[in-house]
């Protein structure tokens, strides 16, 4: 009986897993494909490690394990996240199809629909005037 549930944890496993591998490699931005590897590696770890754990059958093993699962889905969808802002930050453009940029109205940035990128300054933000020259290209997208 063991073996069968160890079989059918390490093929869902293997599935989630392909099925993130299959999203890093056809979703068409990073956004996109940081979402696919996210979580369904985190879920695809998650079923081989549970396999392991009712495979080795011990305490030790169950308990290390359990740990390292509740650490993977903590944090595998926080570092996606911080990523995907890394990249929205520095430019990398939404998909054509993107249908809302939440980020873009909310956020630090904003995107006019011409890709032009407007970066507000607050009042006591001192900048050198060579920084200020090029913030002035960056706001008028030259």
């Amino acid at each position: 009986m063991n073996d069968t549930i160890i079989a059918v944890l390490l093929c869902f496993g293997t599935f989630f897993c392909l099925v993130a591998a299959i999203g890093v490699a056809r979703m068409p931005d990073i956004y996109m494909r940081l979402s696919a590897a996210s979580k369904a590696s985190s879920l695809g770890t998650g079923f081989i490690l549970l396999a392991v754990a009712i495979f080795f059958g011990s305490t030790e093993v169950t308990g290390k394990i359990i740990a390292i699962i509740a650490f993977t889905l903590l944090t595998a969808p926080v570092a996606a996240h911080m990523l995907g802002r890394a990249a929205y930050f520095s430019g990398e453009p939404l998909w054509k199809k993107s249908v809302r940029d939440e980020l873009g109205s909310g956020g630090e940035w904003f995107r006019h629909k011409d890709g032009a990128v407007e970066i507000p300054v607050n009042s006591d933000t001192v900048l050198e005037s060579a920084d200020k020259e090029n913030l002035e290209k960056k706001k008028y997208g030259e």
